[in-house]
This record gives C-alpha cells, structure tokens and sequence, in this order.
C-alpha cells in the first residue's frame, strides 16, 4: 500500500520530526539537587513500608512526555490528511446515471451478466432527483428528473440490446441534462478496441461536473465470435475471430456443412461456403460466454429468380453474357421481329431495330412494369424512334466524343463500381427520376425513375463504346441491375447488423425477435428475424469491436473509477477532523495532569 493510498498530503507527515527535539530536550533536562532544610529536621522520619512501584513511579514522571509525543504524531497525521475508501449510496444529491446496454455488456460472467450487475449497481446509486440515460443501438433518456422510485423502476424496465451501443454519445447527452450541482455515474463494461468515450468524460470533468466511473468486466476470456460476413455472386463468406485469452477451437456450421477451426488469441479465419436456397443460420459450437456472436443469419429471397427478357437485333455477346451466367436469372432472347409471350420480370432492350420492334412487344413490356417489374433500356442513336413513349426516362440529342465521367451518385446500383468513360456517348437530359452516373456534359450514362407501379433503368453506354463490358465487374452489375429492376432484393439488402434500421415503405406489422410491433422504421437491436407478410429480413451483430469483452483498466485523468461488485460508489472519507479531535483531547489530557501533579 502506498501513502497516497492513505493520505491525500503525505507530505504532512514530516512534522513526525517534531518529535526528535522533544526526545533532546526531555533527555538534556537537569537532575534536581537535594537541599537539606533545618525548619524540618525536626519531623521524624517515616520509613517506607512498603515502597513503591518503580514501573509505576516510571510511568507517572514519563506521562507527560508520552502525551506529548502522541499530541506530536496526531498533529502530523492531521496535516497529512487521511482518508479512507468508503461505500455510499447517495441519495441526497442530483445524480444522472449512464447505463451502458450495449451487446458486450450480456456477457456472462458466472453470476449473471454484467449488465444485470450494472442495473443493480445503479439502483443502489439513485439520486433526487435522477436522470437515468441508456448507451444503446441509439441514445435513450427513459427518466429524466424523477424520484428515487420511479428511477428504480426505469432501471428495473431495462433490457441489454444486441447492438453495439455509443457511450460517448450518452455521457454527452449526460453532460447535457446534468444540473451544476449534479453528479453523473457512468455504469459499462468499457470493453472493445475503442475509447472514445474518454473524451467525452473529460469534456464533462471541465465543466465542472462529477463524473464517476463504475466498471463490470468479469466474464469474456473465452469467446469466440462471428465478426463479419459478406456475399458474393452465390457465395458468402464468414468470418470469425478468437477475442479470448487462450487458443480455442470451434466448429462453424450452416445448412448442413461444417467446417473445423483452430483459432489462436486474436486469429481471425474466413470460411466460404455456397448460398444456401433456403434463410439459414450459421452457428458456432460449442458456445461461450457471449452467445450473441455465436450465431449469424443467411435470409435469401424467397422467390430469387428473375425471369429476364432480354430484346435485341444486335450482337451484344457481353451482355448475354453476364446475363445467361447469374444463376438467379432466368433468360429468354428475343430478335425482333420475333413475337414475345409469357409473364416476365424484367425486360431488357438493347441494340434493337425501331422499324422490326412489334407493337406486341411493348405492349408485353407495358405490362411487365405495370405488374410491378422493371424495363431496362440501353442508349442507341434512334433511341427516340423505337417506340418506347413514357418508358424513355430522357429527352436524347446526337451521339458525341466522351471527355470523361462526370458525377456518380451514391446507389445500390453504383456501389463498389468504377464507371469509365465511353469512346461516345448519347447526349440526353433526364426528365425524371435520378441520373446516378453522367458524362462530362451532364448527360446521363445510368438513372432510374419510377413508372406505373414499376422501376425503369436507362443505361446510357452505347453499345460496343465501353471498357466497360469486358470487366469481371460487369456480371455483378446486370445481377444487380436485374434484381433492382425486378425490385427483388440481393441477399445482401435482406441481412442487416445489429444497430441498423430495417426501412418499410409504410405502415406495417413487423414481426421482430423481441414481439411484435406496427411501425415503418424498425430498429434491428436484437438478433434474430424481422418478418412482415410480404418480405423477410435478418440482422447479426457482426461487430470486432463489440466482440473484443477484454475490460482493460479504465485510465481517465482525475477519474474516480472502481471496480462493480462493491455495492454502492466509492468515495473518499476525509478522517483529518478525527486526528484534530485526538490532538485537543491529548493538550486537555496533559493539563488535567499537569494539575494532578501540582504544577498549575
């Protein structure tokens, strides 16, 4: 144990060396000399019968010095000041408590989870009044300024989310409801790789406010998590990574295949495996202490094939292509003048011959993005003459030389793809919906619009006058450019992380892992299945961060951060008016002696 452990001044503590010149002085005091008295010698001498005590006789001429010495090192042990740590729950002063519901705080520690430790802790921290702020998927603020029962019974209505949580935010907004004179108690696990929360407890100590720091860490040296996951054409990928202390080994399984890992401290492995055709779910066993990230969900569409007709008079090898090669999309070819029947998806034209397109051909096409489908329309110099009336979401020019790309919008249909610039390109002027990607002059080479109930891609790359097309890329964008038109979800837009929000077009009964709900924005915070009648979504953690449950020690400068098994927050009690009340007892000891002995 240290001084300061002790004593906030142990520099007062020099004043012990007070004592050494009170030692000398006691010691160098002169003997008393024996005088004989005549006026007495008359008194007959009375033996001593007895005698008396020497360590009695000892004791009494060494009182005085002892109580001085003693008055000396309480005087010391003042001017130092010391204090001890004490458990209080304080109840008498504004407080705003910051619990911390985040994924990492359900570990398990043994006892329950660290959240419910956290709860508890909180409870016992109540204030009046309190401000109870919660670190979720978002920031919540369930009590604000109540009594100590209603606080009690806010934080008995808490639950721990599947979602990474911001506590920066919620020690901000903290800050931001604390009054002058309140205290703010901050109840985490502060686990993960980051801390910006650091800064924001900072901000809150110049301000002047008391911020204390409540820490639940136990639990978490052995998990294993799913940390990512991505799709591909017809694949996805996993990922997992070792958090723990110690190697580890697990098996990953999903739609009836296994796969064994071996995974050392801080290993991350990926495991690649076919999509299945049904929503699925890949698990790790055995399970841990954090069962969140042992599981992440596969939702596939329910209907994944895209019937495609694709009319066209030309070549257009790359397109038929990339189109015959998805294995979601099933593909007719159409050469006009040939007639088309049958219910399709989407309709795909490009490099056709205006005066051989039949009437029944687009009439079929009508159709198809009346019944919700999509047309897809590729740019040609006659573009004007082939018929396709409200369909043509641009108002065509002349084909010109390409300087280059100009803007390119953030979409679906846009990301991850570098768009070159054509040899040429059609100039047009987009006269509804939104160009995503356009040349240098402004017109557009992709853009999409809405029409009767259905979607329209207008691709603005003539054909044969792009790079473009020769690109391992280029599949990928008909797949997706098949799916958005046919608005049939890619896997991708069906499985969500935890902490994001599944967006409805309206209204509508959502089926959620916690109950049900009617709203048209859902908030993914627990792991598991979304459902309404007409579609199907997922959301897993995925998070390193949220999965990393190492508690390192907590380091704020001027923090008062304890560990959360105590009971109540700990405080300093300052003992420097006991020592002063020690030092005046021993002054009022010394001169009731010193008059006993008859020197008063």
């Amino acid at each position: 144990m240290q001084l300061a452990d002790v004593f906030a001044a142990p520099l007062g503590l020099a004043a012990l060396a007070g004592v050494i010149p009170l030692i000398v002085l006691y010691l160098i005091q002169p003997d008393p000399r024996e005088l004989s008295l005549p006026t007495v010698q008359f008194l007959r001498e009375d033996p001593d019968e007895g005698g008396s005590n020497p360590v009695l006789e000892r004791l009494r001429r060494n009182l005085l010095l002892l109580l001085q010495i003693l008055a000396v090192c309480l005087l010391a042990v003042a001017l130092a000041s010391p204090y001890v740590m004490d458990t209080r729950a304080a109840t008498e002063e504004p407080t705003v408590l910051v619990v911390d519901a985040s994924a990492s705080m359900g570990t398990d520690t043994g006892d329950g989870t660290r959240f419910a430790e956290a709860v508890a802790a909180a409870k016992r921290s109540v204030g009046t009044p309190t401000t109870v702020v919660v670190a979720g998927a978002s920031t919540r603020v369930p009590a604000e300024g109540v009594d100590p029962t209603d606080a009690e019974t806010t934080l008995d209505g808490l639950a721990v989310t599947d979602a990474p949580g911001d506590l920066r935010g919620a020690v901000s907004r903290a800050t931001e409801l604390a009054g002058s004179e309140s205290r703010v108690v901050v109840f985490s696990d502060f686990a993960g790789d980051g801390g910006d929360w650091q800064g924001a407890v900072q901000t809150a100590r110049a301000q002047g406010l008391d911020v204390s720091l409540r820490q639940f860490g136990d639990g978490g040296t052995d998990n294993i998590g799913i940390v990512d996951r991505s799709f591909g054409s017809q694949r996805v990928t996993l990922s997992v990574k070792n958090t723990g202390t110690s190697t580890a080994e697990r098996t990953l399984t999903m739609a009836g295949r296994s796969r064994s890992l071996t995974l050392e401290p801080g290993d991350v492995q990926s495991v690649t495996v076919p999509l299945p055709a049904e929503s699925t779910t890949a698990r790790l066993s055995p399970g841990d202490s954090f069962p969140t990230d042992d599981v992440a969900h596969v939702t596939v569409p329910e209907d994944r094939a895209v019937d495609t007709l694709l009319v066209t008079n030309g070549n257009n090898r790359n397109l038929r292509t990339a189109l015959d090669v998805i294995p979601t999309v099933n593909l007719t070819v159409a050469n006009p003048p040939a007639s088309t029947g049958g219910r399709y998806d989407v309709v795909v034209f490009a490099d056709v011959d205006s005066d051989r397109v039949l009437g029944s051909t687009m009439e079929l096409t009508r159709e198809t993005v009346a019944d919700g489908g999509g047309v897809v329309i590729q740019a040609q110099g006659d573009v004007d003459t082939v018929g396709y009336g409200p369909l043509l979401p641009v108002e065509p020019g002349s084909v010109q030389n390409t300087s280059d790309v100009g803007d390119v919008a953030e979409h679906e249909l846009t990301r991850g793809f570098d768009f070159p610039a054509p040899e040429r390109h059609l100039t047009a002027r987009t006269t509804r919906g939104t160009a995503l990607v356009t040349a240098a002059d402004g017109s557009p080479l992709l853009s999409t619009a809405r029409q009767d109930g259905g979607r329209v891609l207008y691709y603005g790359y003539l054909p044969n006058q792009t790079a473009f097309r020769y690109g391992y890329r280029y599949p990928v964008f008909w797949q997706r450019a098949a799916h958005w038109a046919a608005d049939r979800p890619a896997p991708g837009d069906l499985n969500y992380r935890t902490g994001e929000t599944f967006q409805l077009s309206n209204q509508t009964t959502v089926e959620t892992p916690t109950g049900q709900q009617t709203t048209a924005s859902v908030a993914l915070d627990a792991v598991g299945t979304y459902r309404t009648s007409e579609q199907r979504a997922s959301a897993s953690l995925l998070s390193t961060s949220e999965s990393n449950l190492t508690a390192r020690s907590i380091d704020v400068a001027g923090g008062n951060a304890t560990g959360g098994g105590d009971g109540g927050e700990r405080v300093p009690r300052d003992l420097t008016p006991l020592a002063l009340l020690g030092v005046l007892a021993l002054v009022v000891g010394e001169l009731g002696f010193l008059r006993y002995r008859g020197d008063l």
